[in-house]
């Protein structure tokens, strides 16, 4: 039984991966190295802190930078990532995406945005997918980063959900990993093989049905 879908935004409903990244290298750059997209791999589904520790190792720079310092980077990081998501429409929802969260709706289903950002409001809004979640839950309102469940198992609370009920949408190993460790289901959205420990792989939402969902989570 499904009672409770649980997706992460970036890379699943919108692709703005290549935001963050793109903003990354850009703070690389002005470090002085550069920052590759395999490398900026690791980044997904994590923190924004956590992801500047993953670029600053890059560089060979992690214990060049005091917590003020840090949080000024990560600062800068997120002004470039917003110039980039604030021209957003809905029509950067990823194929697919808009029909089958329709689709878990119109079964009853509880739909809830599980994502590490601080930004996933502006996304969603810009998108206009504030609409289709029952309850958000960001990274204004968690503490701990993926792979820690915290994220999904407050998804879970806020739909009455019982984990075992809930399946995730994931496009990062990380988030497989929280979703494992809050005892969920999961589908590994993107068809990259660092999600080889999701319970189902899905490429596309294109064609994509809840049924379908159902049919192949268990």
């Amino acid at each position: 039984m499904v009672d409770c879908c649980i997706f992460d935004l970036d890379g699943v409903l919108v692709d703005t991966a290549r935001f963050h990244y793109e903003a990354w290298a850009a703070i690389a750059r002005e470090l002085g190295f550069a920052f590759t997209a395999a490398q900026g791999e690791a980044t997904k589904g994590v923190s924004r802190m956590a992801s500047l520790e993953i670029v600053l190792r890059a560089g060979g720079l992690e214990n060049r930078f005091t917590s003020a310092e840090k949080e000024q980077l990560a600062a800068r990081k997120n002004a470039l990532y917003l110039q980039k998501v604030s021209g957003m429409t809905p029509a950067d929802v990823l194929p697919g995406v808009r029909s089958f969260l329709e689709d878990v709706g119109r079964h009853g289903v509880s739909r809830v945005l599980g994502s590490a950002s601080k930004n996933a409001g502006v996304i969603l809004d810009c998108c206009d997918l504030r609409r289709m979640f029952e309850a958000v839950v960001d990274g204004t309102t968690v503490t701990r980063a993926k792979p820690d469940p915290e994220v999904f198992l407050q998804g879970a609370a806020r739909a009455g959900a019982a984990a075992s009920s809930c399946v995730v949408f994931e496009d990062a190993a990380a988030g497989i990993e929280a979703a494992t460790r809050a005892g969920m289901r999961s589908v590994g959205v993107g068809g990259s093989p660092a999600l080889s420990g999701a319970t189902m792989q899905l490429r596309s939402f294109e064609n994509f049905s809840f049924d379908m969902l159902c049919r192949q989570i268990d």
